[in-house]
């Protein structure tokens, strides 16, 4: 900058020749300034004059360009030779007059503004990373390797998000769960009894005319032999239709063999059906009360359900149906009792025990308000079911003749009498025991009252019934008897009557 005020608002000082000293200074300050002790009246640590040291904040070092020296003047090697030097031999000729004197810098003032040249002077030392590049490489490579690395992660964090976000872990709980056990059942178990007996459980579809009813059944053999209840296929009448799907899913048409109401029990037919899985018959006459009991079968028409229980009691005698005029549908079975629940839908199907075999045919329920019946409408743990034993006896009549026979007495019951026991008579006056019969070669008469059949107590006429129809054809019988007061025994010889084809 000329002369003129500065950036800082101060006039600029006038300019000194080179090599002059600054005015009033003493002598000797033209080759730098004189000691301290030779200034007097200087102060060591006031502001030095503006471009000169102090004792105590030296100034910077200035660094100019070297002024071209003069033509004919020595230079070094760092100095351009005049033009038409010969470079790399010795100069010619004499050498020029005089010594030769490199002119000297000349001093100038500090000039913050002005630009600087920072390339290093000769013989300045070099810092070890500006000589040698590699520390700069290695540096770019490891800021490479890091953008690298946080590339890598935004990706793999980004694409967890999104996989989390989509699975619901932002917005759903989810909860830690445990496996279960896919070993097969134990037997014995209600899941072991379950997977041994449903295959052989079947579920029947009657329809006739205006009427229809679902049932269950039960495979007994190979050659498609069904059992159930006759009250499940009676409404197919004599043109109706039974249809029977397999625990598979598969359907085939059935036809009845034969059926008896007496006994409620029925047998029906498929044909053309292979692979069928037969059940298991045990015994009915080793049940005892507290046994642990299965039944199974399509209570309301839900094919294959299962349910548990107990035994309750055992020759429990019913009487069930009876909807028909003629009491022609009545069916009077010596049951077993339980409380696994039974409902409607549930007739034919199996009662099994804890080794998965057959001891009963699901058969009729109690209801609170409705008594007993084969159509209720719901179970309040009075189950029955038709003890297995007296069922295959009728199921093997039925397979093999198409008709089952039941033992009778040879006599007619009041049904009118109130008190206690079955009381021998009739209303209209007919004659009331058979004659030549079983029960007249046996010395029974009109107005005995049967009060207990082989020492057990008989309540009603039903029960009477039933406990005969517990037995076969040719049993004997020892029933007591009340006739005018006295109490007498008499043993009967059952006799054979030919039960509904």
């Amino acid at each position: 900058m000329d002369e003129g005020q500065s950036a800082s608002g101060h006039r600029a000082a006038p300019r000194r020749d080179p090599g002059s000293a600054p005015p009033d200074s003493p002598p000797g300050a033209a080759g730098g300034a004189a000691p301290e002790e030779e200034r007097p009246g200087h102060d060591p640590y006031g502001t030095p004059p503006y471009g000169q040291p102090g004792p105590w904040a030296p100034a910077p070092p200035v660094q100019l360009p070297q002024p071209t020296p003069p033509a004919g003047t020595r230079v070094g090697a760092a100095v351009t030779p005049p033009a038409g030097t010969h470079v790399g031999a010795p100069p010619q000729g004499p050498p020029p007059a005089g010594p030769a004197v490199s002119a000297p810098p000349a001093p100038s003032r500090y000039d913050p503004w002005a630009p600087r040249d920072l390339t290093p002077a000769a013989g300045t030392p070099v810092p070890p990373e500006a000589a040698d590049p590699a520390p700069r490489a290695g540096a770019r490579r490891l800021v490479l390797g890091a953008l690298v690395l946080a590339l890598v992660a935004g990706i793999v964090g980004g694409t967890v998000g999104v996989y989390l976000e989509r699975h619901g872990a932002f917005s759903e709980v989810t909860l830690s769960q445990t496996g279960g056990d896919d070993d097969p059942p134990e037997p014995g178990t209600i899941a072991g009894i379950a997977r041994a007996v449903l295959p052989s459980v079947v579920t029947l579809h009657v329809s006739g005319g205006t009427t229809g009813a679902t049932g269950t059944g039960f495979v007994l053999d190979d050659r498609g032999h069904i059992l159930t209840n006759a009250h499940v296929v009676r409404p197919a009448g004599e043109g109706g239709v039974i249809e029977v799907t397999f625990a598979g899913g598969e359907s085939a048409r059935a036809e009845i063999v034969g059926q008896d109401a007496g006994y409620d029990l029925a047998v029906v037919k498929v044909t053309g059906v292979s692979g069928l899985t037969p059940v298991e018959l045990g015994d009915s006459d080793t049940v005892r009360v507290g046994d642990p009991v299965v039944a199974i079968g399509a209570p309301f028409d839900l094919a294959g359900t299962v349910t548990s229980g107990i035994i309750s009691a055992t020759e429990r005698p019913i009487t069930a149906g009876g909807e028909e005029a003629d009491g022609s549908d009545i069916s009077y079975v010596n049951a077993l009792q339980t409380d696994a629940p039974i409902n409607p839908g549930n007739s034919g199907g199996p009662l099994v025990d804890a080794d998965g075999r057959v001891i009963g045919v699901n058969s009729a329920i109690r209801t609170g308000d409705s008594g007993l019946g084969t159509e209720q409408s719901g179970s309040v743990g009075l189950g029955f079911a038709i003890p297995v034993n007296q069922a295959k006896d009728v199921a093997e009549q039925l397979i093999n003749t198409g008709r089952a026979t039941h033992p009778v007495i040879g006599v007619f019951l009041d049904t009118g009498w109130l008190g206690d026991g079955a009381r021998v008579g009739t209303s209209d006056g007919g004659p009331a025991v058979e004659p030549g019969g079983p029960a007249d070669e046996a010395g029974l008469e009109d107005g005995d009252v049967i009060t207990a059949v082989d020492g057990e107590t008989v309540r009603s006429g039903d029960e009477l019934i039933v406990k005969v129809r517990s037995h076969r054809p040719g049993d004997e019988l020892v029933l007591t008897v009340e006739r005018d007061g006295e109490e007498l025994s008499l043993t009967v010889t059952l006799g054979e009557a030919t039960g509904e084809q």
